[in-house]
């Protein structure tokens, strides 16, 4: 580097007569510490929350849902057979979805009830990890047994309807079989064999799970399903599997990725945390115009020494290397104390669960979770913006003439 980098370290060192430029110096530092330490916290807390977010809705919901537009499904066992074939796939489960009016305890409501395979849902669905009491094994009835179908129940769904394990609830359909008085709803009683507790208020209010059997037995539907549930070892090629799995089944099929179903919930979370990045960004950047106002003072202290570096020979492009590497040096200071710092307070946050949020989001703490490349650009970013900050100054330096700057010395 020269005797660039001797001089700069000298400005850097040496106690200056004008101690506020010093003050500048420090504060600039610290502006860069702030601005990246916050740009770390904010993503980490952001992306952490997008992920918890994902992986609620995806311990519900499967990763793509395989259905006919308008048709039942009569032949999934030969479907979900062709599907796991493809690369990707872990598991492959049917499904059936309708609604109903759910009563029993001390009350009734609306519910969306689905019907599950216990023996394949495991292999697509988180269901027996959110079970707080039962197990799926318990929704189908034993042959010969005179015993009410089962149905799980979500915790906050049995809250309402006031009922517990062991007891009995009724669901009523408005699509039951036409009499000359008119369409009479369908009733069936069954028993409460399990609640879960997804943390997704949405799910946990609503959900109820029956036997593939019982479901197929309340809605008239025969040996059919309405689609199936899908599940990929990398949620991020759902999408590219998806379009595999159209190919395989033909036109008649349609399958859609979680992505696909989710895009405005995801979309309004990305957007927000681009909100929230640039937002940060403005702090560097303040922190950047500290760092030119400072090495203007710096510029202007040093007038003499300037010129007479350039009488003894210095290029105008030295004279703009030690500026540059002044400020330089505060930029690459500010922004590894402020990677530093911004990595401890996540570590803080996601060790030390200190900060509750409301029972509105479907997560108690405030989730942190750090991904290498977000740091790695940050610093990346935090060190660009600071060296465009010291262009100009040291521009203005390198443009002093000595023999003006020494005209009465």
């Amino acid at each position: 580097m020269g005797f660039e980098w001797f001089v700069s370290r000298r400005y850097l060192k040496a106690k200056r007569s004008k101690g506020f430029i010093s003050l500048i110096s420090l504060i600039s530092v610290a502006g860069v510490l702030v601005g990246v330490a916050a740009l770390i916290v904010v993503l980490a807390v952001m992306t952490g929350f997008t992920a918890e977010f994902r992986d609620k809705i995806l311990g519900i919901n499967s990763h793509i849902v395989v259905q006919r537009p308008g048709v039942e499904l009569s032949d999934y066992p030969t479907a979900a057979a062709r599907i796991a074939g493809i690369a990707g796939v872990t598991g492959v489960t049917p499904y059936i979805y309708g609604q109903a009016m759910i009563t029993g305890g001390v009350g009734g409501t609306g519910a969306i009830i689905r019907g599950i395979d216990p023996e394949t849902v495991n292999q697509v669905l988180k269901l027996t990890e959110y079970l707080e009491v039962g197990a799926l094994a318990d929704l189908a009835v034993p042959p010969g047994s005179r015993q009410a179908p089962g149905i799980i129940l979500g915790k906050d769904l049995a809250a309402h309807l006031g009922v517990l394990v062991g007891e009995r609830v009724k669901l009523i359909s408005a699509a039951g079989p036409l009499t000359p008085m008119g369409v009479l709803p369908k009733i069936k009683t069954v028993r409460v064999v399990g609640i879960f507790a997804s943390g997704m208020y949405e799910y946990d209010s609503s959900l109820a799970y029956l036997d593939l059997a019982t479901a197929r037995d309340f809605m008239d539907l025969g040996e059919t399903v309405h689609g199936l549930e899908v599940r990929v070892h990398d949620i991020n090629r759902a999408d590219r599997i998806a379009t595999q799995i159209n190919r395989e089944l033909g036109a008649t099929y349609s399958a859609r990725d979680w992505m696909n179903m989710n895009r405005n919930i995801f979309s309004a979370l990305a957007l927000e945390k681009a909100a929230l990045s640039v937002i940060m960004t403005l702090v560097v950047m303040v922190a950047a115009f500290n760092i030119v106002s400072t090495l203007i003072m710096v510029v202007m202290e040093k007038t003499k020494d300037i010129a007479i570096l350039k009488a003894m020979g210095a290029t105008n492009g030295s004279i703009m290397r030690i500026f540059m590497y002044e400020g330089l040096v505060i930029g690459l200071v500010g922004t590894g104390l402020g990677v530093a710092t911004g990595l401890l307070l996540c570590e803080i946050l996601s060790r030390y669960h200190f900060i509750e949020l409301p029972e509105i989001y479907p997560i108690s703490t405030l989730p942190v979770q750090v991904l290498p490349l977000d740091v790695s650009l940050i610093a990346t970013g935090a060190v660009l913006i600071t060296f465009a900050a010291t262009i100009y100054p040291s521009w203005r330096a390198a443009r002093i003439d000595p023999a003006v700057a020494l005209r009465y010395e």
